[in-house]
């Protein structure tokens, strides 16, 4: 739930090419083959294709467009650009080229050339709403909010019922903690065409008496946001309501018990037990009306297993008691758009390792494991079984083995919200420009009274902030 680029524009696939005096409508077709491959996320598959028609016609600015958000897709930055630089070389007043450049620009920290980028794109086609979306959305993450409220606002004049544009004002807002005009743009989102409200002959709830009824709600987003707004499950029944849960079927073991739900129905199963009205665990919090004075931030509000508690307080008895034990996490899903804006090397926690009496520990499980290997820190970080969570379900030998650490220290993933349902002492990097609910300038989390936020300064450099911690730490040993 961050501010989103806009799609990388279909018009690529609109363009033909002609070559001397006669049309070359295989090379066309090929392209619009390999776009409907891309689209099914089959971008390896595609990006040959798009290969295969530049060996055979390397003047074809469209098919280098295509090849650049191939490349872009999959965080080959760098390629990329190169690639939309061949596609204006050859047509040099290409606007979907220009914008798309300046998306991927934007992911490598060169804001000034990705204005001048979105800026000719707008220069050649005025009317151009993708441009001013995209060129809003990177002035925003460079911390210029009225510039990019006002690149929003323009693409708005021309597209007043765009939801895409509707929806990042709406982030915008609720960063800046303004939550009624958040909430209220926000709630486009479901008129975007990659976000469908699930389907339901019942009424969407919209704060009518629950006593007696039965509400299903479901999870529309991550683990993470699971995991954040279930909190609210407790306020519905409250409420008197029935509660059914329809959510991630990996949460089944953590959550489907929970004293605050009457029903845990698995997303990987259609939901057919009857109810009265529905909604998402968001919107739960928008139709509360909440705001930075009635947040619901009574933690813990989910508890481990006991019997994984102390099994794994068992398996940490093999290291000496003394010394604070420190869980690490420092990547997060790499598909996610803003990845690249809120992970960072493993080598970023190294001056951890110079503190006395810690004990660091692995708590990356998945992508972003490999760099273990190249560790080059002052102390090993150890590591836990490979079987965590295998049987138990996500996040159960988790939860257990963070219950036995003093401190976690984590990117913005979903970690950092299990730590906060937890209660549990956590301490989140943030890129410059964090997830709305981390909102701006401050150094504790209004969702998670044990959470500490350390803040970049500059787009990219995770020092500043990794040393705060590292100062933190400190200061409670002494």
């Amino acid at each position: 739930m961050i501010l989103q680029d806009d799609a990388f524009d279909n018009e690529c696939i609109v363009f033909s090419f002609h070559h001397g005096m006669f049309r070359m409508p295989t090379a066309d077709s090929l392209l619009q083959q390999a776009w409907k491959i891309h689209q099914q996320g089959q971008v390896q598959k595609a990006e040959e294709v798009y290969r295969h028609v530049l060996k055979q016609l390397p003047q074809l600015a469209n098919a280098w467009c295509f090849l650049g958000i191939a490349l872009h897709d999959q965080h080959r930055y760098q390629e990329a650009v190169d690639a939309y630089d061949k596609s204006l070389a050859i047509q040099p007043e290409f606007p979907i080229a220009l914008n798309n450049r300046g998306n991927t620009l934007r992911y490598l920290y060169r804001a000034e050339e990705a204005d001048a980028s979105f800026l000719k794109a707008i220069a050649l086609k005025p009317d151009y709403v993708n441009a001013f979306k995209n060129r809003g959305t990177l002035h925003v993450w460079n911390g210029d909010h009225q510039l990019g409220l006002k690149c929003y606002q323009d693409a708005m004049a021309l597209a007043p019922a765009d939801a895409e544009i509707h929806r990042n004002l709406g982030v915008l807002y609720l960063l800046q903690g303004r939550f009624e005009e958040g909430w209220r743009e926000y709630r486009w989102r479901w008129m975007a065409p990659e976000m469908p409200r699930p389907r339901f002959s019942q009424p969407l709830w919209q704060g009518e008496p629950l006593e007696g009824k039965r509400i299903l709600v479901y999870a529309e987003q991550g683990l993470g946001d699971t995991l954040h707004f279930f909190r609210y499950a407790k306020v519905l029944k409250e409420k008197g309501a029935k509660v059914i849960v329809h959510g991630p079927a990996s949460l089944t073991a953590m959550l489907g018990k929970h004293p605050t739900i009457d029903a845990w129905i698995p997303q990987t199963l259609p939901v057919e037990v009857p109810f009265d009205y529905h909604c998402s665990f968001l919107d739960v919090a928008d139709v509360l009306k909440t705001d930075l004075t009635n947040i619901l931030a009574d933690v813990p509000y989910i508890q481990p297993a006991k019997y994984l508690v102390e099994y794994w307080r068992e398996w940490f008895r093999k290291f000496p008691e003394r010394g604070t034990r420190i869980g690490l996490v420092w990547q997060g899903n790499r598909d996610h758009q803003a990845d690249a804006f809120r992970s960072f090397p493993l080598a970023t926690y190294e001056p951890l390792s110079h503190l006395p009496d810690v004990r660091l520990f692995n708590l990356q499980f998945g992508y972003g494991k490999e760099q273990l290997a190249k560790w080059k820190g002052a102390i090993p970080i150890h590591t836990f079984p490979d079987s965590v969570d295998q049987s138990s379900g996500a996040f159960m030998d988790t939860s257990a083995i963070i219950a036995n650490l003093d401190y976690v220290v984590t990117s913005d993933t979903s970690m950092a919200h299990l730590c906060g349902a937890l209660g549990k002492p956590v301490k989140v990097l943030l890129g410059l420009i964090p997830d709305w609910r981390w909102l701006l300038d401050r150094s504790d989390s209004v969702w998670y009274p044990t959470m500490e936020l350390y803040r970049q300064k500059t787009q990219g450099d995770w020092t500043g902030p990794m040393n705060q911690i590292v100062q933190s730490l400190s200061l409670s040993q002494s």
